[in-house]
C-alpha cells in the first residue's frame, strides 16, 4: 500500500497519509484502494461521492447523520487548503465532545477518513477550495443534525474566527442541546 493510515487521538478518526508517484509528466496517486484499507482496519462499503466548492473563509459543519442513516466520510480536498475538523460524537465514547483538526491541501494530498458518530465540518484556508468526498451512506435530510461551529464546550480551534457561514450553520444547535438528545449512544 502506497497509503499510510495514521490513527489520530480520537478512535477510528484517521489521517490518510497519499504517496503519489511523480514523473516529468505529473503525477499518479492512488487514493482508494478497498483492500489495503480493510487490512488497515477501515472495511466500508462507499455508496456516494460528492463534490463542492467554497470560497475563502467559508465554514461548512458541523454536520452529521443520525443513526436511522449513519454515514461514514473519507475526505480530500483538490484544490487549496481546508481545515478539517471531525468530533466524537458518540456520548458513550471516552472523547465524546472532543475534536481532532487538520490541514488538508491538494499540495499535501492528506485525506481524512471520519466513522459513524463524528460530526464533519472544514474551514476554507485558500481562496477556493474545493472538497471531494466519499460517502458509505445516501445523504437523508429527515436524518440530518448540525451542531454550532463554534460551541464554546468543544472549543474548535478554528484558525479564523469570523467565517462566512450559511443560515442552517448559523442556527446550529449547540452541544449542550445534542448532548440532551445525542443521536449516537
Amino acid at each position: 500500500m502506497k497509503t499510510t493510515l495514521v490513527p489520530t487521538p480520537l478512535a477510528g478518526l484517521v489521517v490518510v497519509e497519499t504517496a503519489p508517484v511523480p514523473d516529468d509528466r505529473g503525477f499518479f496517486v492512488e487514493i482508494w484502494n478497498r483492500r489495503d484499507f480493510a487490512a488497515a482496519g477501515i472495511d466500508v462499503d462507499f455508496v456516494q461521492d460528492n463534490h463542492s466548492r467554497s470560497a475563502a473563509r467559508v465554514l461548512r459543519g458541523l454536520h452529521y447523520q443520525d443513526r436511522s442513516a449513519p454515514l461514514a466520510k473519507l475526505v480530500r480536498c483538490t484544490r487549496g487548503s481546508i481545515f478539517d475538523v471531525g468530533v466524537d460524537i458518540r456520548a458513550g465514547s471516552p472523547t465524546f465532545g472532543k475534536w481532532f483538526g487538520i490541514e488538508l491541501s491538494a499540495e499535501n494530498m492528506r485525506q481524512f477518513f471520519l466513522p459513524a458518530g463524528f460530526a464533519h465540518g472544514f474551514l476554507t484556508l485558500s481562496d477556493v477550495a474545493e472538497v471531494q468526498y466519499k460517502q458509505t451512506g445516501y445523504y437523508v435530510r429527515a436524518a440530518e443534525g448540525n451542531i454550532a461551529w463554534n460551541d464554546p464546550e468543544i472549543c474548535i480551534a478554528w484558525p479564523i474566527g469570523d467565517p462566512v457561514l450559511s443560515p442552517r450553520d448559523r442556527e446550529a444547535m449547540s452541544f449542550r442541546e445534542y448532548r440532551a438528545r445525542p443521536a449516537f449512544p
